[in-house]
C-alpha cells in the first residue's frame, strides 16, 4: 500500500473524516505532520501545496488535497487504485 501523509491540526473535523475514509479503506498508518504546532511545517505545507487549509494528503508522490478532494476521488472510484499502486 502506497505510503498516507497529511498535514492536520488537533481541531480539524476535515482531518478526521479524512482519515475515517482512509482508514475504512485499508489504511493501517498515515504520517500526521501537526502544523498547529510547528509553524515551519505550516510554510512548507503552503510551499509545496499552494494551500492553507488541512488536511493536505499526499497518497504515495500525489497531492490529493483537502478531505473533499479526497471524497472526490473516492466517488470517481480513483481512491482505491492510488493507495494500491
Amino acid at each position: 500500500m502506497s505510503p498516507v501523509k497529511m498535514y492536520t491540526t488537533a481541531v480539524c473535523p476535515y482531518c478526521i473524516r479524512a482519515k475515517q475514509l482512509l482508514q475504512s479503506k485499508g489504511v493501517t498508518q498515515i504520517e500526521e505532520i501537526r502544523i498547529d504546532t510547528n509553524p515551519e511545517q505550516r510554510a512548507h505545507m503552503m510551499e509545496i501545496t499552494g494551500r492553507r487549509t488541512v488536511p493536505q494528503i499526499f497518497i504515495g508522490d500525489t497531492h490529493v488535497g483537502g478531505c473533499d478532494d479526497l471524497m472526490a476521488l473516492d466517488a470517481k472510484g480513483g481512491l482505491q487504485p492510488l493507495l494500491q499502486s
